[in-house]
């Protein structure tokens, strides 16, 4: 059976889209929910279980000329459209584990910033996710990591850097964080506020601190909202590492902790603290670089913007007080998958064996608020 890793399609993808053609096979409200971007859906999934030979109506009309590559949640119905598809004459090849197998590529560039040291930018495209790692003078940090430890390790090895800490601006509703863990495996200390470290063993961060990295001072700024733990930092006043609180062209949502049930305040106080926390941010210098943790659709690192940039493009900083609250309090988005087991597992107060991650994971962010 022709198949293609989730790593070989992603760099596929960035060298020769043009000779491939992305072939979702899921229903159409999944595909809408959460589909690799420039892929097409044929919904033939219970075509496909039931009756392959009925599909191949629908599967016959596709362009010739392409490596057409099938697409399923986890790679099992896709396996059976390839069939179909090389019945039909096609060079067709399936996506190891689908859109889960999906959800673990990342891709990492260096992010153009004014520092004296090198800050690498890790996007995970089939999450949206974004997380950093800064290394000065031969130390390294690493701020909001995926729990896939050896993206971070391979970038350690490369610029010869020895991890002094791990950061999370919160605790995250979309992904299970790395950050413990990597801290444990490395004995350095892992950074997170303390009114969302419930119940793991982290450092505590406050408002005000400085942590130095190598020649670097970190800023910590606690910018609770998006959950009461929120912070960002502030890297030697060049560039703003904003976690989910403020995005390039949106904000963080309110509910997630309280509808998580680890939170006691409510969503239109979590919506009023979190419009002063941005009007701390918006204080800083219009050239300072906007890192956020998370960008919609499937980011190609370096995602950057300036402050100034994000002042024009983010119409959620142009609302006064009251139609902030209002906005934020009324307008809900889905919520990201499974976002309760995520949180509860991300401030300790739930195990999630090893092998059940992946799944945990799977579909798309939704942690913005709009």
């Amino acid at each position: 059976m022709p198949e293609i890793s989730p790593e070989k399609l992603s760099e596929g993808l960035q060298t020769d889209a043009d000779d491939l053609l992305v072939l979702d096979v899921r229903h159409e409200e999944e595909y809408d929910d959460w589909h690799i971007p420039g892929s097409v859906n044929v919904d033939v999934y219970d075509e496909l279980t039931e009756n392959p030979d009925a599909a191949k109506d629908d599967l016959g009309d596709l362009p010739d000329g392409k490596t057409i590559v099938t697409v399923c949640a986890a790679g099992v119905v896709s396996q059976t459209a390839t069939d179909v598809l090389e019945e039909l004459g096609y060079d067709a090849a399936t996506l190891t584990d689908g859109m889960n197998g999906w959800s673990r590529v990342h891709r990492n560039a260096t992010v153009p910033v004014d520092l004296d040291g090198t800050l690498v930018q890790v996007a995970r495209p089939g999450k949206g996710c974004l997380s950093h790692v800064l290394i000065s003078n031969g130390d390294a940090a690493v701020f909001d990591p995926s729990h896939y430890l050896d993206e971070y390790e391979a970038i350690l090895d490369a610029h010869d850097a020895e991890l002094v800490g791990v950061f999370d601006t919160h605790a995250h509703a979309d992904h299970v964080s790395g950050g413990a863990e990597l801290a444990a495996r490395h004995g350095v200390p892992y950074y997170l506020h303390p009114k969302d470290a419930l119940a793991i063993d982290a450092t505590p961060v406050e408002d005000g601190q400085t942590v130095t990295v190598g020649t670097l001072d970190i800023e910590v700024l606690h910018t609770p909202g998006h959950s009461e733990g929120s912070v960002s930092f502030a890297v030697d006043g060049a560039a703003l590492i904003t976690g989910d609180t403020l995005f390039h062209e949106s904000v963080g949502r309110v509910e997630l902790g309280v509808e998580a049930g680890i939170e006691d305040s409510d969503v239109e106080g979590n919506a009023a603290t979190l419009y002063e926390s941005l009007e701390r941010l918006v204080d800083r210098p219009d050239d300072i670089v906007v890192l956020p943790a998370h960008d919609p659709g499937s980011p190609e690192p370096p995602v950057t913007a300036t402050l100034g940039e994000v002042r024009e493009r983010n119409d959620d900083l142009g609302r006064d007080r009251g139609a902030f609250v209002r906005e934020l309090a009324s307008d809900i988005p889905d919520h990201p998958p499974n976002f309760q087991r995520v949180k509860r597992t991300n401030v300790g107060q739930e195990s999630v064996p090893t092998e059940e991650l992946a799944e945990l994971e799977l579909g798309p962010n939704n942690c913005a608020a709009e």
